[in-house]
């Protein structure tokens, strides 16, 4: 046997002088079948050989392998970040392992993965969709893998979700900045698309502002990577309503960044010269300037429930479809103080 050569139970049983049958007791646990002294050789031939079992191979022969996939729309999303680290505890305190995989919001990558994850023959999957076209959706109904969906429902697919009470978190948001004394309110995300996250949150913002009709209610869509389009709209949101108190919501932390960075270019700074008020807590949202008011969301325990459900239905729940929200929490901070 070469040095690069792995070691298999095969070199282990010829080094330990017995068959495979009494190795595979003793990885199995069944050692009180093993003399003390077949014991010993066992462990000597382990340890000089650095045996190492193949997980996956034990796990395939008992119908088990213990691996969850994950398909995460943006890794470098503080959100998703977040979320992860929920995700592993839970999968740590349940037995399993995670695969992730980055789609970097590419809906080709999202199909690679299924198929990927598919032939690993992970036991489950949880998804935080980018918008699954109908061939994903197909291979999706196809597998019968169990699956829960982080924070974007996919349309007319049934299954689990984890997310955001975005209704509540939205209306939250909305009536503080009301309660601040802004009268003009400009809600500010990405394409909605089918995006049901930022169209409930806008859903929630227009029906609240409804309440109050001597309010100004406004919305634009803009893509996270053109500065001019979201400098513009900014730059005329603000012109359109000179005298009045002005603010915007942001739907997600990511735009949030470019929210304030196009502020800045056109010289305008939050907490004077108009609010600002983001979805999802961000680590340097304290630090800018007078800080910038946001609406945390309870990342850490999505994570952690997401994996509960999926490993619930692993062990054979079959209770109807269910949607799990949390509620989120308004911090406020300079940005949107009178």
């Amino acid at each position: 046997m070469t040095k690069a050569t792995r070691p298999t139970i095969s070199d282990v049983a010829k080094a330990a002088k017995t068959g495979k049958t009494s190795i595979s007791r003793y990885l199995n646990g069944e050692k009180h079948l093993l003399s003390d002294a077949l014991l010993a050789r066992i462990e000597k031939a382990i340890a000089d050989l650095d045996y190492r079992p193949s997980l996956m191979a034990r796990g395939l022969k008992r119908g088990r392998t213990r691996l969850i996939g994950l398909i995460i729309a943006d890794i470098t999303n503080p959100y998703s970040v977040d979320v992860l680290s929920g995700i592993e505890a839970a999968c740590r305190e349940k037995g399993f392992t995670p695969l992730v995989c980055n789609t970097n919001n590419e809906l080709d990558q999202e199909l690679h993965y299924l198929d990927l994850l598919r032939s690993y023959q992970v036991e489950g999957i949880v998804v935080n969709a980018v918008g699954m076209r109908e061939e994903g959706l197909n291979r999706l109904q196809q597998s019968a893998l169990p699956m829960v969906l982080i924070d974007r429902k996919i349309p007319d697919f049934a299954c689990d979700v984890v997310g955001l009470d975005n209704t509540q978190a939205a209306t939250t948001a909305t009536e503080h900045l009301i309660d601040q004394g802004f009268e003009a309110l400009l809600f500010l995300s990405e394409p909605l698309g089918t995006v049901n996250t930022r169209r409930e949150r806008l859903s929630a913002f227009r029906a609240t502002l409804a309440r109050y009709p001597g309010l100004v209610a406004e919305n634009s869509e803009v893509p996270l990577t053109d500065a001019a389009l979201m400098d513009n709209a900014l730059r005329q949101f603000h012109a359109r309503h000179r005298g009045m108190r002005k603010a915007v919501i942001s739907a997600n932390g990511a735009l949030t960044l470019q929210v304030a960075r196009s502020l800045r270019r056109i010289g305008l700074h939050w907490g004077s010269d108009i609010g600002l008020l983001g979805f999802d807590e961000l680590e340097w949202a304290e630090l800018a300037g007078v800080g910038i008011t946001t609406l945390k969301q309870p990342t850490w325990q999505i994570g952690f429930a997401a994996v509960e459900q999926v490993v619930r239905r692993i062990e054979g729940d079959a209770d109807t479809i269910r949607e799990q929200v949390f509620s989120g929490e308004l911090i406020v901070r300079g940005s949107t103080s009178r």
